[in-house]
């Protein structure tokens, strides 16, 4: 029988500074730090460039064959550390990643979050604290928290009708690292052609404006750098969590059998993706985007799925809860490099590439176009009698509701979440008009580590 959880305000807050406890413990216990060795790339390539004359490309962190991999323009974005020493450009990169996090989950909890109180916030700490991704997000000194946030954002505009900027957070995105780039195509695919041109034309004039900055560099990365995976890391590193790593494990260094499969999922992404905007579930099309993003670039390590965040949300603002549960608590346990030495067999096959099938199951499933069960149940219960808004739940004005086109549906975006329960469901012309539905609290459990996003090898201590 699962114990009852505390009710009183001391209950809760001893519950909270024992969870804390144990996840100190267990992050001080366990080698999961990366010591900060991506952002030690960032950090000598932008020194050696500004301070050195030297070139971005050619930087490599001593004792390693590793350098920067970047768009010139990431860069660009990156030369206020050319003003700090190492330890304060580590404080002020954990400082960007906490409020980024703090704003993705601001997207994905929606109007909803104040609804949670310091409780509900605090275990969301404790059980974030335990996700490998973030975890390594965050000791690398990595980026992907910042891109998410600017996607996320774009996500929120385009959901709750203020399309005006929306494209400005891919399109930076997209310049500072070529995977969000698949955000343009759900654009298209959505046949949003303005903020599809406008992300093209912010990632075009952000890649220029590096050119401008240091055109050897532009040269050197779009015709050489860019198609030399060897200079990111091996193909078939356990921490590769793609399609490519998949293959390159099992021996299949054939171009076009990878191709065929990118072919395949993006196919797949396609149909699902438009489903998901012509149900008007921008949520639901953004969460399918990140999940095939990771899927389809050549290498994707660990740290790069936190773009699997938004489909958490998403599964349990349909009431799936407990599969987002169990994913993510998957996510945490670091199950794949049990699997570092030696991925043969069929346990090797099955197990080294457990996140990748987590992602692949979740691009193939996840649900798309569905109301919340509240709303779902709600909608049949007024279909005769429409309840006056009650003051506590005001109705969502018609000022909210984003048209689409002919074939899709009317999506209830209400302002400040496009993951929020209702935010981007398609609403019944006679459901109940009410405000949105509380977001259940993530359920994870453990985690552990082993190396870099640049490393074949685990990076030198």
């Amino acid at each position: 029988m699962t114990p009852a959880p505390p009710r009183t305000g001391r209950g809760r807050l001893l519950l909270v500074l024992a969870l804390a406890t144990l996840v100190t413990v267990f992050t001080a216990t366990v080698p999961l730090l990366r010591d900060w060795f991506d952002l030690r790339v960032y950090y000598g390539s932008i020194d050696s460039w500004v301070h050195h004359g030297g070139r971005i490309y050619d930087y490599r962190v001593p004792g390693t064959p590793y350098g920067f991999t970047y768009p010139p323009f990431a860069a660009v974005v990156m030369l206020p550390m050319a003003l700090l020493d190492l330890h304060t450009a580590i404080a002020a990169a954990l400082l960007l990643n906490l409020a980024a996090l703090a704003l993705v989950l601001r997207l994905l909890a929606g109007p909803a979050w104040r609804r949670h109180g310091w409780y509900g916030w605090a275990l969301a700490a404790c059980a974030l604290a335990l996700f490998e991704p973030l975890r390594d997000t965050l000791s690398f000194g990595q980026v992907n928290l910042l891109l998410l946030a600017l996607v996320l954002t774009d996500a929120t505009l385009l959901a709750t009708g203020r399309t005006r900027w929306a494209g400005i957070g891919i399109g930076l995105a997209a310049a500072i690292k070529l995977t969000p780039a698949l955000f343009i195509g759900l654009l298209l695919v959505a046949r949003r052609w303005r903020a599809a041109v406008l992300a093209t034309v912010v990632a075009l004039g952000a890649t220029a404006l590096a050119a401008s900055a240091d055109p050897d560099a532009s040269r050197f990365y779009w015709t050489e750098a860019l198609w030399d995976t060897n200079r990111v890391g091996r193909l078939g590193y356990v921490s590769n969590q793609s399609v490519q790593g998949i293959l390159a494990r099992l021996g299949e260094p054939d171009r076009a059998v990878w191709a065929a499969a990118v072919l395949l999922l993006l196919g797949v992404w396609a149909l699902r993706a438009r489903r998901a905007v012509a149900a008007g579930d921008w949520a639901a099309a953004f969460a399918l985007t990140g999940l095939a993003a990771c899927l389809v670039s050549p290498i994707t390590w660990v740290h790069h799925l936190v773009w699997l965040l938004p489909s958490f949300a998403v599964l349990i603002r349909t009431g799936h809860p407990r599969i987002a549960g169990a994913s993510y608590a998957v996510l945490c346990t670091s199950v794949v490099w049990l699997w570092f030495d030696d991925a043969s067999g069929v346990d090797g096959f099955l197990g080294s590439n457990t996140y990748a099938w987590i992602t692949l199951g979740l691009l193939l499933w996840l649900p798309v176009g569905q109301q919340p069960p509240d709303r779902r149940t709600g909608s049949r219960s007024t279909s005769t009698t429409t309840a006056a808004p009650s003051p506590a739940a005001p109705a969502i004005s018609p000022a909210s509701v984003q048209p689409e086109s002919a074939s899709s549906g009317t999506a209830a975006a209400t302002a400040g979440g496009v993951f929020a329960a209702g935010g981007a469901a398609a609403l019944d012309a006679s459901s109940e008009p009410t405000g949105s539905t509380p977001l259940p609290a993530l359920n994870p459990q453990s985690s552990s580590e082993r190396a870099s996003s640049y490393t074949a090898e685990p990076p030198p201590s």
